[in-house]
């Protein structure tokens, strides 16, 4: 059987109209919703299904959704294909989804993951609302020459690079005038384009300040237990397996750069020959494509 690894999206990756019709057929993924609302004091399927845009896209309500939607494609994919998690040798997810790589690896309760995404939505909404900021990713350059943009624009202003995706892929984060500045010059340097994402602040920066204290309070009320697969960080691209470590990256998450595409080289490194994305969005598929062309990743949508 191939050796496998498992992929959770992060923030951004959801729509209006997500899970709807994955609850109607499995029941499985309908009383994840359902628990999950009870926790959260509103019904997140009907706001998944019906938005607004505008309340689905809040940090604070996305997390949650994103996180429950991935485990109930996950129950998708154990009904349809049983044997699939027999096989998963790691799995990853990109910022938010980390939460969701830990819930399948078993590192992380269904009831405490939601209250933690809860948690950590909340505290870096409040980040985001304390400074306007925001998210662009720049296509067709390469780090270095997104890192030297960087320095030539941001001045006083908070301007970092947040997420290392894949070759020609890189986001950047800071205040909405560091942002506007950054987008004018990227493409004078020879970028394609740049993308603003659909997120509230300059999230993986020191903008992102006190949301990672705020955050440890609410894992230090949180069990964590050894994961049962090897979860990568996205801190610094390597898998833990002592809680204490993972509790301790979680935190720092907030503040620091995601390296996905180095976990995706790492996974490769380690002969995983089968990948799933599982959860709404196809956006790490592409991802995954870009580092290696002939990748095989199967898509489990929410």
């Amino acid at each position: 059987m191939p050796r496998t690894a498992f992929l959770f999206p992060g923030q951004g990756a959801q729509t209006v109209g997500m899970a709807g019709a994955l609850c109607q057929a499995l029941p499985a993924a309908n009383d994840l919703f359902q628990r999950a609302s009870a926790i959260l004091g509103y019904d997140l399927l009907d706001v998944c299904v019906n938005g607004p845009a505008e309340r689905l896209n809040a940090t604070d309500v996305s997390q949650p959704a994103i996180f429950v939607a991935s485990l109930a494609a996950l129950e998708q994919l154990k009904a349809t294909e049983p044997d699939a998690a027999q096989d998963v040798v790691a799995t990853a997810g990109l910022s938010l989804g980390e939460y969701t790589a830990l819930a399948f690896a078993g590192a992380l309760g269904f009831e405490d993951g939601v209250k933690l995404v809860q948690a950590r939505g909340r505290a870096m909404q409040d980040a985001a609302v304390a400074t306007p900021s925001g998210m662009v990713s720049v296509l067709g350059l390469e780090v270095p020459e997104v890192e030297a943009l960087v320095l030539e624009v941001r001045g006083t202003d908070t301007l970092e690079v947040a997420n290392l995706l894949c070759p020609g892929n890189t986001v950047v984060s800071g205040s909405v005038a560091a942002i506007d500045r950054f987008e004018q010059l990227c493409v004078q340097k020879g970028g394609i384009r740049t993308v603003r994402l659909a997120v509230a602040g300059a999230f993986h920066t020191k903008l992102m300040k006190p949301a990672d204290e705020k955050l440890a309070a609410a894992l230090a009320g949180v069990a964590l237990n050894a994961p049962r697969v090897p979860v990568w960080s996205n801190v610094d691209a390597r898998t833990h397996l002592d809680p204490a470590e993972i509790r301790g990256l979680l935190v720092q998450q907030v503040l620091s750069p995601v390296r996905w595409e180095d976990t995706l080289r790492g996974l490769l490194s380690e002969n995983v020959e089968r990948f799933y994305e599982i959860g709404p969005g196809r956006v790490l598929a592409g991802l995954l494509k870009r580092v290696h062309r002939k990748a095989d990743i199967r898509n489990v949508a929410a």
